[in-house]
């Protein structure tokens, strides 16, 4: 994928991407009452924001949010949205947090954290969060913990779905020195063939603690959910939430 850019996934799967990612109803409400509870009415800043899923119901309550995207195809399905005009964006790599002002709340969901693919990046972007926070603010990251026993030969293929007119493969090549997973999201349906590609670089909780602290960020809860379930050395996923060291 060497002509992959910041925007590309965003820009290949805009049209698709609300139908394609199957979070249930309930996960979206769950983690859009675990931020509402942590912004304490805002301002709130959505890394990632993508086509609103998390922050349009979050101004529905109220909270004065504005989000960062690379896509200009996901924010025009955001714009499209009921409120999805009300939503101040700022374009571009989102590791830069290239917006005025502090908040009470910085998050990204969904594993979008990973799509910064240096470590070097995730760096910068842990600095800029700080930088951004206010006094008692918050960082919240939701993440995959990554498990490279998932590949032989350092590659995976994965039926993610397959009904009578549709079959979607999830094909993956895992490059260990860089921690990066180049991804095609394949999809056949009713003869037509259609692919996503996806790059991100993966990093364990312990690293991105490593990262906040370089930050001057401390952990303050990690959940395995956003039912704030407890997070445990068995569990395939996490919400980390962050907050400035005294």
């Amino acid at each position: 994928m060497s002509d992959y850019e910041n925007a590309t996934y965003g820009d290949r799967i805009a049209d698709a991407y609300d139908h394609f990612i199957q979070i249930s109803a309930e996960q979206t409400q769950a983690a859009v009452g675990a931020l509402a509870s942590l912004a304490k009415g805002g301002p709130v800043l959505e890394l990632g924001i993508g086509t609103g899923r998390i922050a349009l119901p979050l101004l529905e309550k109220g909270i004065k949010i504005q989000g960062i995207d690379a896509s200009a195809r996901m924010v025009d399905r955001l714009r499209k949205k009921p409120g999805g005009d009300a939503i101040p964006i700022t374009f571009g790599d989102f590791g830069d947090v290239a917006v005025d002002g502090q908040f009470c709340l910085i998050y990204v969901v969904f594993n979008t954290f990973f799509a910064l693919l240096t470590q070097e990046a995730q760096v910068r972007c842990f600095a800029n969060v700080a930088s951004h926070l206010q006094a008692d603010g918050l960082f919240v990251i939701e993440a995959f913990v990554p498990d490279p026993s998932r590949f032989s030969r350092n590659q995976n293929i994965v039926a993610s779905k397959i009904t009578v007119d549709e079959v979607r493969l999830d094909i993956t090549q895992y490059d260990p020195l860089h921690q990066l997973l180049q991804v095609q999201h394949l999809v056949v349906a009713n003869g037509h063939i259609q692919t996503f590609p996806l790059q991100l670089r993966c990093a364990w909780p312990s690293e991105l603690d490593l990262m906040g602290q370089m930050a001057g960020l401390k952990l303050k809860e990690r959940w395995s959910n956003w039912q704030r379930s407890p997070f445990t050395s068995h569990d395939s996923a996490h919400v980390s939430v962050y907050q400035l060291k005294d």
